[in-house]
């Protein structure tokens, strides 16, 4: 067994997301969002490159001398799996592993809305999940594919750079392919996965122009593509596709853009009331003629606007509709909504209001 494994195990026991490895640095864990310290002595470069290199094969050893940096899956058995990103600091060599749960979870299970569940069973057009680092994008999106795999006989083709959660065949045929292990950029694999007859096309990432224009070319094509991003809104999601594509084709990105986006659903995550556990707070945006007509239009800026005025029927939702729902459910206290809250001052308002009436 390899010594880094007890920190993994314990990682994995102490139900925490990630394990923080530094050279320079006590060895932490992420628990709930907030980093924590183990009982540990600070590593040594020495001592921290011997725990570390251990655990990595010669490729990937390869890799952390030409690249200083490399990413992986690594499986402890009867454990789990882990994200690995292992990299070079100004004190040394570091790592952090992110946990990946052996079992999938479900929409419900995470508390997701029901609209989660009809954007996944779609046809066609583009879905996007998008959030900051750590907001549990991969969990949601694995949700989501679980859910077509339970109720739907489609071809899944995943795209990951590196394979994260593995869904085993239930009514889909699932084939997951790894940047680097089985293709060489999800450009590469996107554009081999349009020969190979899919149904759902699912992106670790849409990170530069070929794979952008190749997902809105398979969404255009009658293919349901999911996607992540890493931005803070819906509205930034957009302008984010927008903005790597060269300004002489934007207006026809735009105009298939209006046509194929089906949803985009912005994620962060809140602290429950219980102290036990984080719950996802989204923002949905779902297709409409006024937010087709927005983005024709180059006027993304307008769909936040559009965001807070949705109606409750409309399966839109701005992030702070939804923390004052879990305010009121009592999932989640007051402090911890205003944290999060994208309007502060309006939803303290909105809280203030809801509970006098309540008296």
């Amino acid at each position: 067994m390899a010594r880094l494994d007890s920190f993994l195990r314990l990682v994995a026991e102490q139900q925490a997301s990630d394990l923080h490895f530094h050279a320079g640095g006590m060895p932490m864990i992420r628990h709930d969002g907030d980093l924590i310290a183990l009982p540990f002595r600070i590593l040594t470069e020495l001592e921290a490159r011997r725990f570390i290199v251990e655990i990595l094969t010669p490729d990937q050893r390869s890799a952390l001398e030409r690249d200083q940096q490399v990413d992986f899956i690594y499986a402890l058995p009867e454990v789990g799996r882990f994200r690995a990103s292992v990299f070079m600091q100004n004190r040394g060599i570091g790592a952090v592993f992110r946990v990946i749960r052996n079992q999938i979870p479900t929409l419900a299970e995470l508390r997701l809305p029901e609209v989660l569940g009809r954007l996944a069973r779609l046809e066609n057009g583009l879905v996007i999940v998008t959030g900051p680092t750590g907001a549990g994008k991969s969990t949601t999106l694995a949700a989501m594919v679980r859910e077509i795999n339970e109720n739907e006989e489609r071809h899944i083709i995943t795209i990951e750079d590196p394979i994260e959660y593995i869904h085993e065949p239930i009514k889909s045929a699932v084939t997951h392919r790894e940047v680097g292990a089985h293709t060489g950029s999800f450009a590469s694999g996107l554009r081999a996965a349009l020969r190979e007859s899919p149904d759902v096309l699912v992106l670790g990432e849409m990170r530069d122009l070929e794979s952008v224009q190749l997902a809105l070319q398979a969404a255009e094509t009658g293919i349901l593509v999911l996607g992540t991003l890493h931005t803070g809104s819906a509205a930034k999601a957009i302008d984010r596709i927008l903005d790597v594509i060269p300004e002489e084709t934007r207006d026809q990105a735009r105009g298939t853009l209006a046509l194929v986006l089906r949803g985009v659903v912005a994620q962060r995550l809140a602290k429950l009331a219980t102290g036990d556990g984080r719950i996802a707070v989204l923002e949905v945006l779902l297709q409409s003629w006024a937010i087709a007509n927005l983005i024709r239009e180059n006027k993304i800026h307008q769909i936040e606007a559009q965001l807070q005025s949705a109606g409750m029927g409309s399966g839109s939702q701005g992030f702070d509709a939804m923390l004052l729902s879990y305010v009121q459910e009592g999932l989640i206290m007051q402090e911890e909504a205003l944290r999060l809250a994208s309007y502060p001052e309006a939803l303290r308002s909105q809280m203030s209001e809801t509970s006098e009436a309540s008296v």
